[in-house]
C-alpha cells in the first residue's frame, strides 16, 4: 500500500471593508492565470498561522496578524500524485493599510474584490468553495 504524503497550505483572508485581496498567478507557474488568496506552503514544523503571515509578506509586502480561522479544506493532489493537500484559511488584520507590492515570480495582478466579484474569477475549487 502506498503511503500518501501530506502538504499543508495556509492563506489569509485580508479584508478592507467588504473587499478581499485576491492575487493572480503569473504565466509559467503552477495554476497560471488562476486567482487565489495570499498564502502558500508551510515549512516543516512551521505553525500554519506563521506560514500565512510569512506568505502574505513575501507575496504582497503587507504586514498582517492572524485574527481567527475562517475555513479548512482538503483534497487529493490535482496532478494525481500520492499526496493529500490540507489548506487553512485565516482571517487577518493589516498592520496599517500598506500598498500591495507583488512578488513578480509568483503573481502578476491583484484586486480588492467583493465575494460576488471574486465568484466571477477563475479560482481553484477550494477558493470557490470558500465563497
Amino acid at each position: 500500500m502506498t503511503e500518501i504524503a501530506r502538504k499543508h497550505l495556509a492563506y489569509c483572508w485580508i479584508a478592507r471593508g467588504e473587499r478581499v485581496l485576491f492575487l493572480r498567478r503569473r504565466p509559467g507557474v503552477f495554476l497560471a492565470g488562476r486567482w487565489e488568496l495570499p498564502g502558500g506552503t508551510a515549512e516543516p514544523g512551521e505553525p500554519f498561522e506563521t506560514t500565512a503571515v510569512r506568505e502574505v509578506a513575501e507575496e504582497t509586502g503587507l504586514r498582517v496578524r492572524v485574527t481567527g480561522e475562517l475555513a479548512r479544506d482538503s483534497w487529493p493532489d490535482v496532478a494525481g500524485r500520492a499526496l493529500r493537500i490540507h489548506a487553512f484559511v485565516y482571517t487577518a488584520q493589516e498592520d496599517g493599510a500598506g500598498a500591495v507590492v507583488l512578488n513578480p515570480e509568483e503573481h502578476d495582478e491583484f484586486a480588492w474584490l467583493t465575494r460576488r466579484e471574486a465568484a466571477d474569477l477563475e479560482l481553484a475549487d477550494h477558493f470557490r468553495r470558500l465563497l
